[in-house]
C-alpha cells in the first residue's frame, strides 16, 4: 500500500531511509554502459504507456510507436473485434519495416484493412495473421499459419494503452500500477478528447528532464519571468513548497496547493490572460466534470492545484483542479538524448472563446517546455565533465532520489539475474 508521512512527523525524505539524505551522484544519467544496461533492464521489461484509446476511433485504425531504448518499432491497431493490439512493425518475409509512410524513421497513423509490406507485397490481417504472400509457391514448406505478427503484449487502463515488451511479463498492467495510481479510475480521461501535442528532441537523459517535473522548488527562479515581476519577486521571496509527496512501488506522486489565477490582484495577472481567461494554470472558466476520484489530492489540499502522478518508467499524468490534464513522455534516444511528448487535453471547446483559452494554455506550457529543456541540456553538459561527482538535494527532491534509485535497482536485479543464468 502506498506509504506517506505527515509533515509534523520530521522531513518527508527521512522517512524513507532506503534513499538517503547523502549526496546524490548523476553517473547514471552519464554513463552510456548505464544507459545499455537500461535498454534491457526497464524499456523491455515495464509496462510502457504509448497512446490513448481516442486514437483508434474504428476498426483498422492503428498507430506507429519508436521505442528507441528497445530497439524496435510496434504498431497499435484496432481488429474486427473491437480489441486493442500491438505488434512489433517486421514483416516476417526479409525483416523490412511493415509500417511507414515516406520516412521509415517517423512513427504514422492512420486505417487500413490489412498491413501490406512495401518490400514484397506480404500482407497481414488486423488480427496480425499473415493473409497473402506474393509468388506463395516459390517458397519451401511456407505455413502461413505461423508466420503472424510478432505480438506484444498489451492491456488498456483508463483509456491508456500500454505495452510490455517482455516475452512474459512479470505482472499485469493492474498490478504493476499498484493502488495510488489506480486510485485515479474514475476520473473523466475520456470527457477531454481536445488534444494539444508538442514534441522535441532535448539533448539531456531522460530521467533527468523527469527530475524536471519532480519538484517545484525551481518555478520561482526559472519560470519567474512567466509571471509579473509583483508576482515573480514576491514567490521567490517566499519560496515554493509542496504540501504532499507519495511513493508506491516504483511509482511517484507530488501534490501542490494551488491559487486560482482569476482571483489575483488585476495588477498580478498578464493583460493576456484577461483577455483570452486563460494562462498561467489553465482555462478560468471550469467544466463540471462530476465527482471527483478518491486517489486525487490525497493530502486534502484547499485550495487543491494539481496532482503530479510520475508513472514508472517514463510517463507522468499531471491533473489540474481547473479541469484539465497534461501528459509527459520522454523516451530516451542515447545516453544523453531523449524524445520528450507533451499532450495537453480539455473537454471539447464549445466557442471561440473556449478555444482561444484552451489555445492560451497550450502555449503557455509550450514556453514553461522551452525553459527547462534549455536548462537540462546545460546540465547534461556540465555534469558530463565529471568536475563534480556529487550533489546537494534538498527535501523537496525527494521524488528524484526516488526516480535515481528505482533506475538502479531495476539495473542491478537485471545484472543479478543475468549472472545467475550463466552456466
Amino acid at each position: 500500500m502506498p506509504r506517506w508521512p505527515k509533515p509534523a512527523e520530521g522531513s518527508w525524505t527521512q522517512h524513507y531511509p532506503e534513499l538517503s539524505t547523502e549526496p546524490m551522484s548523476y553517473e547514471d544519467s552519464i554513463a552510456p554502459e548505464f544507459f545499455e544496461l537500461e535498454r534491457d533492464a526497464i524499456f523491455k521489461r515495464a509496462w510502457l504507456q504509448v497512446g490513448r484509446i481516442e486514437q483508434l476511433p474504428r476498426t483498422g485504425s492503428y498507430f506507429t510507436k519508436e521505442i528507441h531504448a528497445a530497439h524496435t518499432s510496434i504498431i497499435i491497431s484496432r481488429d474486427r473485434d473491437g480489441a486493442v493490439n500491438a505488434y512489433h512493425n517486421i514483416c516476417r518475409h526479409r525483416g523490412n519495416k511493415l509500417v511507414w509512410n515516406d520516412f521509415p524513421r517517423e512513427e504514422t497513423s492512420g486505417t487500413c484493412r490489412q498491413f501490406t509490406c512495401k518490400y514484397h507485397g506480404w500482407r497481414y490481417g488486423l488480427d496480425g495473421s499473415l493473409a497473402f504472400v506474393q509468388q506463395e509457391e516459390e517458397f519451401f514448406d511456407l505455413d502461413k499459419s505461423q508466420l503472424g505478427l510478432v505480438r506484444v503484449h498489451c492491456e488498456v487502463w483508463a483509456g491508456f494503452i500500454f505495452v510490455n515488451l517482455a516475452a512474459e511479463p512479470r505482472q499485469s498492467l493492474r498490478e504493476f500500477l499498484g493502488p495510488m495510481v489506480t486510485g485515479l479510475e474514475g476520473y473523466p480521461f475520456d470527457q477531454l478528447t481536445e488534444r494539444y501535442s508538442y514534441k522535441s528532441e532535448v539533448g539531456a537523459n531522460w530521467k533527468l528532464y523527469m527530475d524536471a517535473f519532480q519538484e517545484f522548488y525551481h518555478a520561482p527562479i526559472l519560470h519567474g519571468k512567466q509571471t509579473p515581476d509583483n508576482f515573480s519577486i514576491a514567490a521567490q521571496q517566499a519560496g515554493f513548497e509542496a504540501p504532499h509527496y507519495q511513493l508506491d512501488g516504483p511509482h511517484r506522486l507530488v501534490s501542490t496547493s494551488g491559487v486560482v489565477t482569476w482571483e489575483l490582484d488585476p495588477t498580478m495577472r498578464k493583460p493576456m490572460e484577461d483577455i483570452t481567461r486563460s494562462g498561467l494554470f489553465g482555462p478560468w472558466d471550469v467544466p463540471d466534470l462530476g465527482e471527483m476520484p478518491a486517489g486525487l489530492n490525497p493530502a486534502g489540499c484547499d485550495p487543491w492545484g494539481l496532482d503530479s502522478f510520475q508513472l514508472w518508467p517514463n510517463f507522468v499524468i499531471l491533473i489540474w483542479s481547473g479541469g484539465w490534464y497534461l501528459t509527459y513522455q520522454y523516451w530516451p534516444t542515447s545516453y544523453n538524448t531523449h524524445i520528450f511528448e507533451g499532450n495537453l487535453y480539455f473537454p471539447p471547446a464549445r466557442s471561440p472563446r473556449d478555444r482561444i483559452a484552451h489555445e492560451m494554455s497550450a502555449l503557455t506550457f509550450k514556453e514553461y517546455g522551452l525553459q527547462d529543456a534549455s536548462t537540462l541540456e546545460a546540465t547534461q553538459m556540465m555534469l558530463e565533465s565529471r568536475a563534480v561527482s556529487t550533489f546537494q538535494l534538498n527535501d523537496q527532491e525527494i521524488l528524484l532520489r526516488h526516480l535515481h534509485k528505482v533506475a538502479a535497482d531495476w539495473v542491478g536485479d537485471y545484472q543479478r539475474e543475468r549472472a545467475a543464468a550463466r552456466p
